[in-house]
């Protein structure tokens, strides 16, 4: 192999496109926390930093589940799987991420960055996916509170604190992460049964799970007005969420109604397009609020 490939398959490791989807999110919190576009110096070493974090805890995952993506038709040509990329390889390069990330947001950053962001790699990378994931039907549930930090990481970055919209941002992702990951499970629940996975379908099967889904798309729908209703965002963005959210709630509700998993799939698919135009959504109401303010 290739000084190419091998490259190609180190970054393919740290789930780039996951990364710069907790990035943007973070990189909105930012701008949510201090009204400016955070493009400065500050915003981008904090960016730095939390995504070598979080590249290290996706290697970490790579290492921890790479005898299930070998069973798994989605996931059997990762770099692990096929040795592009050996364990031992794999390991260090996890550690240095994590050591270079968690440095840079020390010493660059701030303790409370540093401190959090290193948190929610290891619930991540260890609770969720060496423990959890294997040992409860609710197990994206609670590990979905390490996936959900990014917003509050971001804003702690420029201001040194926690903040209850911070909190609200962070409730946010943690809301959309069931059905996110349940649509996903139903869709390939038989790779999760022969990988010995207790995924919500594989132990209660498909319309409990699809009950579920959309039950937590009703509560997200609830959940996502609330930057409104407390006059964190504007009506540019409850213009918008409010469509996002009858698509989603429309997906959810055929995927209970109607006998065909393949719509799981395209729930999830969605629901990525879903999570990032909502938190871009949140980021043009603000910038013209900010605009009419200085009119």
């Amino acid at each position: 192999m290739g000084y190419l490939d091998k490259i190609h398959s180190m970054i393919m490791l740290t789930k780039p496109k996951v990364v710069l989807l907790m990035l943007f999110t973070a990189w909105v919190g930012m701008f949510l926390a201090t009204h400016q576009l955070p493009v400065d110096q500050l915003s981008l070493v904090a960016l730095i930093g939390i995504g070598l974090c979080a590249a290290s805890g996706a290697a970490i995952n790579h290492l921890v589940d790479r005898e299930l993506d070998g069973k798994m038709f989605r996931t059997r040509k990762r770099p692990l799987v096929v040795g592009k990329v050996t364990t031992n390889e794999a390991r260090v390069f996890a550690i240095v991420l994590l050591v270079i990330g968690s440095s840079v947001l020390f010493y660059f950053v701030n303790t409370l960055t540093m401190v959090l962001t290193v948190s929610g790699m290891l619930g991540y990378a260890v609770l969720y996916t060496g423990y959890l994931k294997y040992a409860t039907t609710q197990n994206i549930v609670i590990g979905g509170l390490s996936g959900a930090i990014p917003p509050l990481l971001g804003w702690v970055a420029v201001t040194g604190h926690v903040d209850p919209r911070a909190l609200l941002l962070m409730l946010i992702i943690f809301v959309w992460t069931p059905p996110h990951f349940w649509a996903l499970a139903l869709y390939k629940q038989q790779e999760y049964a022969e990988g010995g996975v207790p995924m919500l379908p594989v132990v209660y099967g498909d319309q409990l799970t699809k009950q579920f889904i959309l039950l937590y798309s009703i509560i997200q729908a609830v959940v996502t007005l609330l930057p409104f209703l407390t006059q964190m965002s504007g009506m540019i963005y409850l213009v918008g969420v409010v469509v996002l959210n009858i698509r989603f709630l429309q997906l959810a509700y055929r995927l209970m109604v109607e006998n065909n998993n393949r719509l799981g799939w395209k729930l999830f698919r969605f629901s990525i397009v879903y999570l990032f135009a909502l938190f871009a959504l949140m980021m043009l109401d603000h910038y013209f609020y900010i605009r009419l303010q200085f009119l």
